[in-house]
């Protein structure tokens, strides 16, 4: 398989998705977000027919596929309206990291309901006074006897009142060298010490973000995930995931977009003609899909790279599908609203609400000149400036 021709196998993927979006729809999405409910009847109904969990695999009940199948889901929601965000976290960081790198009995536990939705696993790693500098984290985790204590703080993490736990990013200390280094904990949202405090977001999302403190909160041995030595690779196995599954949500959001604006171009007539047949009108939304679907390309790209083991292709790769994705994604929604006028910012064609949302995707999990500070150095051998 190439990255330039999708499988048929993939082909019907995106159709059947595509019909499952399209039953719930932008109109299901605003409703939930209004009522401040969690999109718990659509997640749910994902993880019966399989979309949540394709990437994971079989033996723990999910379809066997990858990150390019995954991604693909995401996409299709988006386009029709009703993106799932926690699909970026559960199914493809933790699940991921699980599957690759956990126990016999964290699978077991863990990848079954991760898989058909019954289950959900927050992701923590963005710290207060550590930003994009994961070498600041000091989220800490000291033994106690066989057990671990586990204290600290972090922020902006989403969906934690969904979760049945958070896999959390601390730091242990190196017996040989004294230094922290990076340690993956499964952290359960009602562990003792355990607090959450939602964040007063502006944007109107299903899911809510939250600031986590952790007091003391006392794990056994078998919640650290993987070889405690092994932390910083575990660490990236589920970062890249993560962008190239924010590379296929701003993907999605910017398709619904511009597919409401090319409606509205069609039908909207102004001196008796359709305003679509104007280049002016015309020409910034072609330009609009060209760039989604540029961006789309090293989306899979970095999808395949990923699924074939490629993991330091696959970091360059989802950099780059995440970066080009988000300025996509914006350029979209900023075009769509243009083309709408007056009745772009009306809650009765909803693009409005979706300024705010597709600046998420050049903002988080990294920012844009995050990545392209790893592409100066990594890719191109410029020196580092920090």
């Amino acid at each position: 398989m190439t990255t330039l021709v999708e499988s048929e196998e993939h082909k019907a993927l995106r159709s059947a998705v595509a019909a499952l979006g399209k039953r719930y729809g932008r109109d299901y999405l605003t409703r939930t977000v209004a009522e401040g409910k969690p999109p718990t009847e659509l997640w749910s109904e994902a993880g019966k027919l399989g979309y949540l969990g394709v990437n994971l695999p079989e033996e723990y009940g999910g379809g066997g596929g990858g990150i390019a199948e995954l991604s693909i889901v995401l996409e299709e929601l988006g386009a029709a309206g009703s993106p799932l965000l926690m699909l970026v976290v559960s199914p493809a960081i933790c699940g991921t990291v699980i599957s690759r790198f956990g126990t016999e009995d964290q699978k077991r536990q863990w990848l079954p309901g991760l898989a058909d939705g019954t289950r959900l696993m927050a992701f923590g790693i963005t710290e207060p006074d550590a930003g994009s500098n994961s070498h600041r984290i000091t989220t800490t985790a000291r033994r106690d006897g066989a057990d671990w204590l586990l204290t600290g703080r972090k922020v902006f993490i989403s969906g934690v009142d969904m979760a049945d736990a958070v896999l959390i990013v601390g730091r242990t200390e190196d017996a040989r060298t004294g230094r922290l280094k990076p340690c993956l904990f499964i952290v359960p949202t009602d562990a003792e010490g355990f607090q959450k405090h939602p964040i007063d977001m502006e944007l109107n999302a299903a899911e809510k973000q939250f600031e986590l403190v952790l007091d003391d909160v006392r794990l056994p041995a078998d919640a650290l995930v993987g070889d405690e030595d092994a932390g910083l690779l575990q660490l990236f196995a589920g970062l890249n995931p993560e962008r190239v599954m924010t590379a296929a949500f701003a993907i999605g959001m910017g398709r619904y977009a511009l597919a409401k604006a090319v409606e509205y171009a069609r039908d909207r007539t102004v001196w008796k003609a359709p305003i679509g047949a104007h280049q002016a009108i015309a020409h910034p939304l072609a330009q609009a899909h060209i760039d989604l679907e540029l961006a789309r390309l090293m989306m899979q790209k970095a999808a395949l790279l990923y699924d074939a083991g490629d993991d330091i292709g696959a970091g360059e790769a989802a950099n780059m599908a995440k970066y080009a994705a988000g300025e996509a994604c914006v350029r979209a929604v900023d075009q769509a609203v243009h083309t709408l006028g007056g009745n772009g910012l009306t809650r009765e064609f909803g693009l409005a609400s979706l300024i705010t949302a597709a600046r998420v995707s050049r903002i988080a999990p990294v920012s844009r000149e995050m990545i392209l500070n790893y592409v100066s150095h990594q890719t191109l051998g410029l020196p580092k400036s920090y």
